[in-house]
């Protein structure tokens, strides 16, 4: 049985494991901009991360409570911009499945639980950006029925 909750200092070690496969799923498709093997966060960047009510971060655990994956999220305002309107957005930063558990809705299990603690905090949407050397993770949340808000491009020099 899989169980979603909130991420605590407990989890540091689960979380740290899951932020090296995440690099490296980047790190396989532009070395050239990810180094490998690399964590985003430090274990002290990450307990002030965990206490930081703005950047939920979640957990996916069996029932055995072994971590499966995570997502970290983020709330966002803009408000008093000049050209965008004053809406609450929940960004996900990051969903990693440990690769021993893919195929096993742990993922899903993740995104549905970050788009009802959306709704329940009056989100107005969910947003994400998604690598294009990762297919595997656009496909997943295209399955998930997210769409293309805008597209990242670059010229390297």
């Amino acid at each position: 049985m899989l169980t979603v909750r909130r991420a605590g200092p407990c989890d540091i070690p689960a979380l740290l494991r899951l932020l090296v496969q995440v690099d490296m799923v980047h790190h396989r498709g532009r070395p050239d901009l990810f180094k490998g093997p690399a964590t985003k966060y430090t274990a002290d960047q990450l307990t002030t991360l965990l206490a930081d009510e703005s950047r939920p971060v979640f957990v996916c655990t069996d029932g055995t409570g072994t971590v499966l994956g995570h997502a970290f999220c983020a709330l966002q305002r803009h408000e008093d911009d000049n050209v965008l309107t004053d809406v609450k957005t929940l960004y996900i930063d990051d969903i990693c499945v440990d690769e021993a558990a893919r195929r096993r809705r742990v993922g899903r299990t993740l995104y549905d639980h970050v788009l009802a603690f959306a709704r329940r905090q009056g989100c107005y949407n969910v947003t994400l950006n998604v690598w294009a050397c990762n297919p595997d993770a656009l496909r997943f949340y295209e399955s998930c029925g997210m769409v293309p808000q805008k597209i990242g491009m670059e010229t390297i020099l």
